[in-house]
């Protein structure tokens, strides 16, 4: 019985820091927006091929993106550049404003 609860109170804490990191201000994270609009367009939907879209992406991929390029972890020399000087604050803001955005599958889909 021990183990049961251990194993349904691990799994419970394993959800806490998705639940810490899912806040953000999408009009907050417009606002943070203007860098990224260059080569990710104004609503998250890139200019270029080469370029990642953001729009509709979940927004704790976004955030965990984000950090990785801000820690190292992830590596390219322009957004690690980008993100070495955001908050957490800047970062969920910034992915809850892409993540409120169309994606590509709801723009075909009109």
């Amino acid at each position: 019985m021990k183990k049961l609860h251990t194993t349904v109170a691990s799994t419970l804490l394993a959800f806490i820091p998705s639940l810490v990191f899912s806040a953000g201000d999408a009009a907050e994270g417009q606002n943070k927006a203007a860098t990224c609009q260059a080569c990710h367009g104004a609503t998250g939907v890139s200019v270029l091929p080469i370029y990642p879209n953001l729009a509709g992406q979940h927004q704790d991929y976004l955030s965990k993106t984000l950090r990785g390029f801000r820690d190292g972890s992830r590596q390219n020399a322009i957004m690690g550049g980008f993100a070495g000087g955001l908050s957490d604050a800047d970062i969920e803001d910034l992915a809850a404003w892409y993540a409120s955005q169309e994606g590509l599958t709801e723009i075909h889909d009109k």
